[in-house]
């Protein structure tokens, strides 16, 4: 016999927006239903941010192996077994796990259901052998890799990041389609351990990153051994050899590249299809379900969050929707979705992090009106102790030292944007950095040695010469 519940609020999908408005709001006594119907944690647990970057770890402890000789080490090439590289990721991903458990949450009081869900009218949701009706529904079913309609593509055994990381054979050689952040990411992280790989993309490295950023990314991917072809047209994929063979046009010139594996890394699709959001009224495209700025979807009752609604897709923007579902839908609070200060990162060596505007869109939208500053990592003490000195800072400020974005790319890049970030949420001045007492010797040194070049013209000026001899004068 049907069970019925009832609740104040009903997640469907136990990723990272989910998890935490459930978390939340069960902890803020609502009665809270978590609809699950594959693993708790989602995508960023099991096949994104978290194996993904512990991958990343692995490769890089190879990387300094090879490059021990500069430091007097015995100059050596790491053996690597991928099958233990394999175990590491997964023992990560299980430490982490009992934090976005069924036990877990059910301990907090949220009652957990293990099953596909769908709509069955606006305000009930069926999931298993249970029906829910729930004051607010809010759907964050996340989004799943998106396969592009490449001839050939339909015929071939590949890799996403949904399947990357149960791989426990090291390529020979690795294609990977896609140089967005997962591509670049799996595209160094696979050449470390030890695989040959080709990176394509129809467009630019990174494309919605600064372009001088990017190419110092690019420079290392080069000099790491790592084949790139960029703005390539008319992909097509063939069986080879037991292997597969990608054929594209290349500057007009057709080109074909063999390898033993493939890694499709071409972007996102939502997670909307089962959910029959046609019974609830909820309006949704291709490119996610439709919200307004307080998240609400076409059926206000319902809200949606993360991936599933397009647009930056991140795990800290997930969490970010979370808090802005809460409001709304427990405290009836008519907070809206503005962030005003979205960093992102990609976990390359080196890192590329960005927050605000880039200094192309700047000089697209304001013109002249925008100084660019910049700090070299060549120049930074830290940095060339540690043997890590390529890369810069660019920070983008008005006339008036309003700032408006940062980019920084080089050693420990995500964590360095952090300031940045509290900068331009906070509407502070570029002075504000500036000021700052920065310990002697850090990276973080560079991001007070950029702020402080807004006023080196005015500093060293001859008036400024003019003015301190004038006042010499007075003993």
């Amino acid at each position: 016999m049907t069970e019925v519940i009832k609740a104040d609020i009903c997640v469907i999908g136990g990723g990272s927006a989910g998890l935490s408005i459930a978390a939340g709001a069960s902890q803020m006594g609502a009665r809270t239903v978590l609809i699950e119907a594959h693993k708790m944690g989602g995508d960023c647990l099991n096949t994104g941010c978290v194996p993904s970057k512990s991958l990343l770890a692995a490769a890089k402890v190879a990387q300094t192996v090879r490059n021990g000789a500069r430091f007097g080490l015995s100059e050596a090439s790491p053996n690597i077994d991928m099958a233990v590289a394999s175990r590491y990721v997964n023992g990560v991903i299980a430490t982490i796990a009992p934090h976005d458990s069924v036990e877990r949450f059910t301990g907090l009081g949220c009652k957990v259901i293990e099953a596909p869900a769908k709509f069955v009218d606006s305000r009930t949701v069926s999931a298993g052998d249970k029906l829910v009706r729930a004051r607010r529904f809010v759907i964050a079913t996340g989004s799943r890799a998106n396969v592009p309609p490449i001839p050939g593509l339909d015929k071939a055994h590949f890799f996403t990041n949904e399947s990357i990381f149960e791989n426990t054979v090291r390529p020979e050689h690795l294609i990977v389609i896609g140089a967005g952040p997962i591509g670049c990411e799996m595209a160094q992280a696979h050449r470390r351990l030890g695989s040959r790989v080709t990176l394509l993309d129809i467009a630019r490295m990174l494309p919605k990153d600064d372009p001088d950023a990017v190419e110092v990314v690019h420079e290392r991917f080069r000099a790491e051994g790592i084949e790139c072809a960029q703005s390539v047209q008319d992909l097509r994929v063939e069986n080879s050899g037991g292997g597969y063979a990608v054929v594209l046009k290349e500057n007009g010139r057709e080109r074909r590249i063999e390898g033993s594996h493939l890694l499709l890394a071409t972007g996102r699709r939502p997670n909307v299809r089962r959910l029959n959001l046609e019974a609830a009224g909820v309006r949704y495209s291709l490119k996610g379900v439709e919200v307004d700025a307080r998240l609400r979807t076409s059926n206000k009752r319902i809200f949606a969050a993360g991936d599933v609604i397009g647009g930056y897709q991140f795990t800290h923007m997930a969490n970010y929707h979370a808090g802005i579902v809460l409001r709304n839908a427990l405290f009836r609070i008519p907070a809206k979705s503005t962030p005003k200060a979205l960093p992102w990162v990609t976990y390359t060596d080196p890192e590329l992090s960005q927050v605000g505007i880039t200094e192309v869109d700047a000089r697209s939208k304001y013109g002249d009106s925008i100084r660019v500053l910049r700090a070299e990592f060549s120049h930074n003490d830290r940095a060339q102790a540690e043997g890590a000195p390529h890369g810069f800072l660019k920070a983008i400020v008005s006339r008036r030292g309003h700032i408006l974005g940062a980019t920084i790319v080089g050693p420990h890049a995500g964590e360095l944007i952090l300031p940045w970030v509290l900068a331009i949420s906070k509407n502070l001045k570029i002075g504000d950095i500036a000021s700052l007492i920065a310990p002697y010797p850090t990276l973080s040194e560079i991001s007070k040695r950029a702020a402080g070049s807004f006023y080196t013209p005015t500093l060293y000026s001859p008036r400024t010469r003019m003015l301190v001899r004038f006042l010499g004068a007075f003993g």
